[in-house]
């Protein structure tokens, strides 16, 4: 079967007609079916017509799994339905009886053409009657509420946990869900303003931002709901009267801005204090809010207090061990002729601290020295292990005038009685200036992955000579060390293993991928190639935190 040329489709008496293609996505539509649907065809042509129109007897967006016009279209069959729900333009249902036929769209492509008129066995006091969504059953409001804490709780990201709090009430519950926290700095701020507008959740972002300050004795609703008050149901009528402060000139804008005719308002409290406040608003949707979903806003309100206390817990958290895994990172130092930088990336998860560390300072005999090292271990007790091991490190390199692997022996040594540090990796390197010009590296890997050399033109060799045994293991063999030459605009890269390994990626090919990226970023400047090698060899899947620590030789030595 196929379907004429041109943009629109012949009128059937009081039938609608549309076409979708192979993706679902209305292409044609009759003029008639605009009618019923209650929208101008350009608001229907290349929209996803499942998403923008099929509805369950409630009002809700029908899961695809439980379309059965979905099903016959994806499974290329013809079928009809007596009594199915659409939304109309103005969030009105439509109650269709329906048949869905395949049909070709010309230049070989395939598609479904779909026949609908208003259907006669809509029961009275149905969607239809009362031209909204019905109230959830006691079933569906458990459903909800367990859904809430599910997906609130698995996340500590506070904008993500939003996003999920608007998506599960909008439009189930409202048209409008509205935002409102209280910052650490006793400010408040309009967070999210989000409505469902065209079968999508539409944000707008123009009346989001600061709010003035909460007056202490307003009467207002949401003045009260931010100081902790019981929820309360309001509408636009309550901020048309003289406004009493500044945040009630703000509700007032927005209750004319969104069209919301019924609001219910409910504290965020978290355990401590109160967090901020969440608003749903009808502006569609017909019938005002009632004392049932009042109390129903108050569960979900409650249980989104706990999850953005949490969120706001662990990011005070992460930035207080973040900052002080930072200061135990030393500052790099001046060395005429050699350039230097370094990189420290925490843990995406976990306590955001860890083990990885890089250190560099001026031996008394002239010779730079050059650390990179990981203590095994994701917490507090792995950075402070660090740190010890990073200081003792340090004392015996400028203390004993040592090579690299006698120093790390004693090193070793020490290690066992380090309560923090029960076993580490680490590589030590002395940058030596020659008498006749230039450099070498001397150096001692203690189980830590190679250091990578790469020329000016691009070639790369992994330093793998050097290496014994991990710190902590009891063995200690007499370390030997290794010398390589650095070839003038050389640049030396040390590493830890979150570098080039990860649950999903060996370290094999986390190696391969180094050396490949390194090549090709040889001639930028040193900056920027520390950056541009992290954003392309890092694992997009790494749980690790990641030092870096990179050296490049003047031209001429």
């Amino acid at each position: 079967m196929g379907v004429p040329d041109g943009g629109g489709l012949p009128d059937l008496p009081d039938v609608g007609t549309y076409v979708v293609d192979e993706r679902g996505h209305i292409v044609r539509v009759s003029r008639r079916a605009a009618e019923l649907l209650g929208r101008a065809p350009e608001e229907l042509v290349g929209r996803d017509a499942h998403d923008l129109l099929h509805r369950d007897s409630q009002g809700r967006t029908l899961p695809r799994a439980r379309c059965p016009m979905l099903r016959a279209f994806l499974g290329g069959r013809t079928a009809r339905g007596d009594l199915e729900w659409f939304e109309r333009g103005d969030g009105s249902p439509l109650a269709t009886s329906w048949l869905v036929t395949p049909c070709g769209l010309g230049d070989g492509r395939t598609g479904a053409l779909v026949l609908l008129h208003r259907s006669p066995s809509a029961a009275a006091g149905g969607w239809e009657a009362a031209g909204t969504a019905a109230p959830l059953s006691e079933l569906d409001r458990l459903a909800l509420l367990a859904e809430t804490t599910t997906r609130l709780t698995s996340t500590l990201d506070t904008e993500e946990a939003l996003r999920r709090l608007e998506r599960l009430v909008v439009p189930r519950l409202a048209d409008w869900a509205v935002v409102d926290l209280i910052t650490e700095e006793d400010e408040v701020w309009r967070t999210a303003v989000v409505g469902h507008e065209g079968g999508a959740l539409v944000r707008r972002e123009d009346l989001e931002g600061p709010l003035p300050p909460v007056v202490p004795d307003s009467p207002m609703p949401l003045s009260r709901a931010l100081r902790g008050a019981a929820s309360a149901l309001t509408g636009p009528d309550a901020y048309e009267v003289a406004p009493d402060s500044g945040v009630a000139v703000v509700q007032r804008a927005l209750f004319r801005a969104t069209g919301m005719h019924s609001a219910a308002i409910a504290p965020i409290r978290g355990l401590r204090e109160v967090l901020g406040a969440l608003t749903l608003g009808r502006s569609a949707q017909p019938v005002a809010f009632g004392a049932a979903e009042l109390s129903l806003l108050d569960d979900i309100a409650r249980r989104a207090g706990l999850a953005l206390d949490n969120a706001r817990l662990y990011q005070r958290q992460r930035r207080v061990a973040e900052t002080m895994q930072r200061h135990l990172l030393p500052q790099l130092p001046g060395v005429p002729g050699l350039e230097m930088t370094a990189r420290y990336v925490p843990a995406p998860q976990a306590s955001q601290v860890g083990g990885d560390w890089y250190d560099a300072f001026v031996l008394p005999d002239g010779a730079t020295a050059l650390v990179i090292g990981d203590v095994v271990g994701h917490d507090l007790d792995a950075a402070a292990g660090m740190a010890q091991i990073r200081n003792m490190l340090r004392a015996y390199a400028w203390s004993e005038g040592e090579p690299p692997g006698a120093v790390v022996d004693r090193l070793d040594r020490a290690v066992p009685h380090i309560a923090e540090a029960s076993v580490a990796t680490l590589v030590l390197g002395r940058a030596e200036p020659l008498d006749g010009g230039g450099w070498r590296l001397r150096w001692v890997n203690a189980g830590h992955p190679p250091p990578l050399l790469v020329t000016h033109d691009g070639k790369t060799r992994f330093l793998d000579e050097g290496h014994s045994p991990l710190l902590g293991t009891g063995l200690v063999p007499g370390r030997s060390d290794a010398v390589a030459a650095l070839p003038p605009l050389s640049t030396l890269v040390l590493y830890t293993d979150g570098l080039v390994e990860s649950p999903g990626h060996s370290i094999d090919e986390g190696l391969l991928r180094l050396r490949q990226h390194a090549a090709a970023l040889a001639r930028r400047p040193l900056g920027a190639f520390c950056d541009l090698l992290l954003a392309r060899v890092r694992p997009s899947d790494n749980d690790d935190d990641v030092a870096v620590l990179a050296l490049r030789i003047p031209d001429g030595g």
